[in-house]
């Protein structure tokens, strides 16, 4: 790093620093201020951040599913039984995966905590076998995010099976 970077304050907090650039960083100043080195903290594969949105969203979209699923029960449609059974079966679902997802954050030492909700983003603050940072999404993410699972759960849930209907 250039002397010119170097201890002006916007290079070390810039958030279009990469992760594995920031740890790097840290541990270097650890080095030169003569603090003992720290425990070699590993930064996140791409697959447990995969993992850490999942945990994020998925808790959202069960809300959603189980909201509708409330609307439903209380209209006057003629087919509501059978939508309601539907929402029923995507809940379970999706609450299968949200518990395979937790046992995987589990295994691979990494918990997630709510950080703060801003107007135009959610963050949630994440540990990782030592390392931690932050995950921010913003709202219009989030519901494009949550837009496209849905559909591809609806999608599983009507897809016939070699055995099937």
């Amino acid at each position: 790093m250039s002397k010119k970077l170097q201890g002006n304050g916007r290079w070390e907090s810039s958030r279009m620093m990469l992760p594995e650039h920031r740890a790097q960083l840290i541990e270097r100043q650890r080095i030169q201020s003569g603090e003992a080195p720290a425990v070699r903290a590993q930064v996140p594969t791409r697959q447990e951040l995969e993992l850490i949105r999942d945990y994020t969203l998925l808790p959202m979209m069960l809300t959603i599913v189980e909201k509708n699923r409330i609307q439903m029960e209380l209209s006057t449609v003629s087919m509501k039984q059978l939508y309601v059974i539907a929402l029923d079966a995507l809940m379970r679902r999706i609450h299968m995966d949200l518990v395979l997802v937790k046992k995987s954050l589990r295994e691979h030492g990494i918990k997630v905590y709510d950080d703060e909700t801003v107007d135009s983003a959610v963050h949630y603050r994440y540990v990782c076998r030592g390392y931690e940072d932050r995950l921010a999404m913003t709202r219009d993410v989030v519901r494009s995010e949550i837009s496209v699972r849905l559909a591809r759960y609806v999608g599983g849930l009507f897809k016939k099976d070699d055995g099937g209907v």
